[in-house]
């Protein structure tokens, strides 16, 4: 049962990554670095508005093809990959004026380059393919390489985090070359593809600077705690950020000392890992949560929230033999990521939503497949399915996979980063391939932190470096030579779900968070939160009393610091906590007020649901959030487009959801005149050209001082970009209908609604029958908790009672709308089908056909 249901997932993976590399990217945004599957059409660094760091990543080097190089050959799409290999040498140019990250440059383009070398070397080995290749690929990779070193000509041997593919890091044409810091993971994930690249080419260069790097990183480590911080002053080798946990910013340095010593044997590598190791269980690790905490004080805890990158640790605790601990933080992503659809950005120890956005990160995929790897559960299988089907289900879009923009509402950003097709497909599809249907034995190889595939015959190849750092004596306590026993630690096979259950339980009973206790005794404080005016001198006074500071910022917030030292007394220092304690509270409580972002869903031909856009509400209107329906209809839009007067075209609004320009009135007035000409929605689009949900702050429209009780239909916010989505598919189609919703949709409910097929069927919904039932969704979740920023901060309008606001949510007046937290809701479950093998097969080339009339219809 299990090998029939594995055997089709595996079909599944496999095809669904060649149509998106080869019909999407390929055809709509080759030759540039990714795909922008809502737009159809490559990202281009500079064409597109910028994203700040996370641009870093793109060199004008074709990088999500280079990405994928290995991933063809893993899949067995031998053909595909020489071509893609041809289309690299002749199109692809490394001498490019433009600053990258070192960082992301060598995990994506350099491990890229080594492991198509070590895939074309295999097949021109063997005598199948690739026989014309003469170390292409690997010049490539020198030439990369070459390129790189320049970022690290540093006093400590730390890279820069940035480097000119052109010019290096020195001279003002370079455009960096300033930075003083960088990650700790962006300094320690270099060995692998460096030591790669000297063993191939037989220049040890690129090896002796890559460990010079982790020496360093070595002797800066806190002593007592054995912790690393996250920032390091890449001069000094001071620590500019002293937290330390195993997710964003430190991840992959603990990664690569444990697979250095697998790659390249070095017995140094193994006893720094097992250090590391054994400080993070005694301080970080707090199963099945793993929570920050600072390396100097390392008992006391440095935030109460986790990112998503730590999903990576179970499967790195699975390579170093840790079992127990790896299924039980495994096991609490998974029930985050049932909770959610996926694992979000961030999530707080009480499993709310902490950043709602979801890039279609493969960690949590990767630790799946290695703990099915280490125990051979077929419960690993049903949790790739969840993954596999909620990317079906949520996230494909016309032109490929799309990130989420919040996994609350199921909106989506135009973004399909080069990762999601060298790891995710890469992970999905060993974990439900059987060993024969590989064309090679992974066992032979090593994945990179990029998932690449780098030999483990270069352990043999032959090393020569620079003077080598002085070796320190090894304690034999610190090697763990052998992994456990999978077989005898399963002996029982109730084994795993005894402390499974727990934490199933654990997430699903986590709501709501509450209050924080007070001491018994404790008098109230002489100034009330709740009472608080920020422009009354007497209460000025009392914050002063209490070591409360009051710091005016530019948008005309103020923000509320507390100094305890700076009180009068001991005394007033504690009524200044408790005040601070209060207005988190009050601030809380008022933010729950707040109204969640919303949905604009296109559900006509030939989206069928599957574009999701990002809007904000009104604070008045219809509550969609009241509505098990929604609002549908077509759109048209409104003249005069800005619905400040009467419009002169209501025939054609009547019955339809009109769209508006924002801008020369009051959203409450768009709205009463659209609703007079008979609409029954409405949706504004701002005017300010080039904005976009994924850069600016979500909001919500004020109404405009007077009662708005007349006002009945539902109006919805889009900024520019998504707006245009809308106006081009109207433009392009001149029929569009539209769903508005507090979330998006299950496609199942849309397709029935309109009595039609669904073209983008869940690839994998026919073989669900091999699986009996299936998981229950969650009762609605009242747990998610809204953190846009990483930064909070409490703050209060001069003239208005305090309010909690964070730097990606405001409230604005008028014209301008303001920002609000969502819950989650679940996602609707779809009906498994019986079906032979032979009609499952049918379906399954009908969804290709589909694929091919999509990319007709040039979407």
């Amino acid at each position: 049962m299990f090998l029939l249901f594995s055997l089709c997932l595996y079909l599944s993976c496999a095809h669904t990554f060649t149509l998106t590399l080869s019909i999407f990217f390929l055809d709509h945004a080759y030759p540039a670095d990714e795909l922008m599957p809502l737009t159809c059409r490559g990202r281009v660094r500079g064409l597109e508005p910028s994203r700040g760091d996370v641009d870093d990543a793109l060199g004008k080097f074709s990088l999500t093809l280079i990405d994928t190089l290995d991933t063809l050959v893993l899949l067995n799409k031998t053909e595909e990959f020489e071509e893609a290999v041809k289309r690299v040498l002749k199109d692809v140019r490394l001498d490019n004026d433009i600053v990258v990250s070192v960082f992301e440059t060598n995990i994506r383009v350099l491990g890229g380059l080594l492991g198509g070398h070590s895939m074309a070397v295999m097949l021109k080995e063997r005598g199948e393919r690739m026989l014309w290749y003469q170390d292409e690929l690997l010049n490539m990779a020198k030439d990369l390489g070459i390129r790189l070193l320049p970022a690290f000509n540093t006093s400590s041997g730390l890279p820069y985090p940035r480097v000119n593919l052109r010019h290096g890091v020195q001279g003002p044409e370079t455009r960096t070359g300033t930075e003083t810091d960088t990650c700790t993971a962006c300094a320690g994930t270099i060995i692998l593809e460096f030591a790669a690249l000297s063993r191939f080419t037989g220049d040890p260069i690129f090896e002796a600077h890559a460990r010079r790097a982790l020496d360093f990183l070595w002797e800066k480590r806190q002593r007592n705690s054995n912790l690393v911080g996250t920032t390091i002053n890449i001069h000094s080798g001071e620590w500019v950020r002293r937290d330390s946990g195993v997710g964003a910013g430190i991840d992959s340095y603990y990664e690569y000392l444990l697979k250095a010593y697998v790659l390249l044997g070095d017995d140094q590598f193994l006893q720094r890992f097992n250090v590391h190791y054994a400080s993070i269980m005694k301080y970080i690790s707090q199963p099945p949560l793993l929570l920050d905490v600072h390396i100097h004080k390392p008992l006391l805890p440095a935030r109460t929230w986790m990112d998503s990158l730590l999903a990576f640790f179970p499967g790195l605790q699975v390579l170093k033999g840790d079992i127990r601990p790896a299924i039980e933080t495994h096991e609490m992503l998974y029930q985050v990521t049932k909770k959610h659809n996926f694992l979000p950005e961030a999530f707080t120890t009480d499993f709310r939503v902490h950043w709602a956005q979801h890039p279609l990160r493969p960690e949590f995929a990767e630790s799946t497949y290695f703990l099915y790897k280490a125990t051979r559960d077929p419960y690993y299988l049903e949790v790739g399915r969840t993954v596999l089907e909620n990317l079906n289900r949520f996230a494909r879009v016309p032109c490929g996979f799309a990130a989420m923009k919040d996994v609350r509402t199921g909106s989506h950003e135009d973004r399909m980063d080069s990762f999601f097709l060298a790891e995710m497909f890469k992970y999905l599809f060993l974990l439900f391939a059987e060993e024969d249907d590989l064309p090679f034995d992974v066992e032979d190889y090593v994945f990179t932190t990029e998932a690449h595939l780098l030999p483990l015959s270069l352990s043999t190849a032959l090393r020569s470096h620079g003077p080598p750092a002085a070796l320190e004596e090894l304690d034999d306590s610190n090697f763990e030579w052998t992994c456990p026993n999978t077989r005898l630690l399963f002996a029982d096979p109730a084994y795993p779900q005894n402390f499974r259950e727990p934490i199933r339980s654990a997430v699903d009973k986590s709501c709501p968070r509450p209050n924080l206790p007070r001491e018994p005794g404790m008098g109230r404080a002489p100034l009330r939160a709740q009472d608080f005016m920020a422009n009354n001198p007497e209460h000025l006074e009392l914050l002063r009393r209490m070591g409360v500071s009051l710091i005016h910022l530019k948008d005309g917030r103020v923000q509320l610091v507390q100094h305890a030292n700076q009180a009068a007394s001991a005394v007033a220092a504690e009524d200044g906590m408790r005040f601070m304690q209060e207005m988190m509270e009050l601030s809380s409580q008022q933010q729950k007020e707040q109204l969640p972002p919303r949905a604009v869903q296109i559900i006509s031909h030939p989206f069928f649901g599957r574009v999701v856009l990002t809007a904000g509400p009104a604070q008045f209107g219809m509550d969609l959030s009241k509505s098990s329906l929604g609002v549908r209809g077509f759109v048209t839009v409104a003249e005069p487009y800005a619905g400040c007067s009467e419009l002169s075209n209501a025939e054609f609004v009547a019955g339809r959801i009109a769209l508006l320009q924002r801008g020369q009135c009051m959203f409450a007035e768009k709205a009463r005149n659209i609703q007079k000409a008979g609409a029954i929605g409405g949706i504004v689009i701002d005017d300010n050209e080039g904005s976009s949900s994924d850069t600016a702050p979500l909001f919500q429209m004020a109404g405009d001082g007077r009662s708005t009780d007349d006002v009945t239909l539902p109006l919805l916010f889009l900024f520019h970009k998504e707006g245009n989505i809308l106006l081009e598919a109207l433009k392009e189609h001149r029929e569009v209908e539209v769903l508005l919703s507090e979330k998006a949709r299950d496609r199942g409910f849309i397709s029935n609604s309109n009595d039609i097929d669904a073209i983008d069927e869940l690839i994998t919904e026919p073989f669900n029958h091999f699986l009996s039932g299936g998981d229950e969704k969650e009762d609605e979740d009242c747990c998610t908790e809204d953190h846009s920023s990483p930064t909070p901060s409490i703050s209060a309008s001069p003239d208005h009672q305090s309010q909690f606001t964070t730097h990606e949510q405001e409230i604005l007046g008028e014209d301008d709308p303001a920002a609000g937290t969502v819950e989650e809701q679940p996602a609707e479950d779809e009906d498994s089908s019986s079906q032979s093998v032979d009609s499952l097969m049918a379906d399954w080339q009908e969804d290709l056909e589909a694929f091919k009339q999509m990319e007709k219809d040039e979407l």
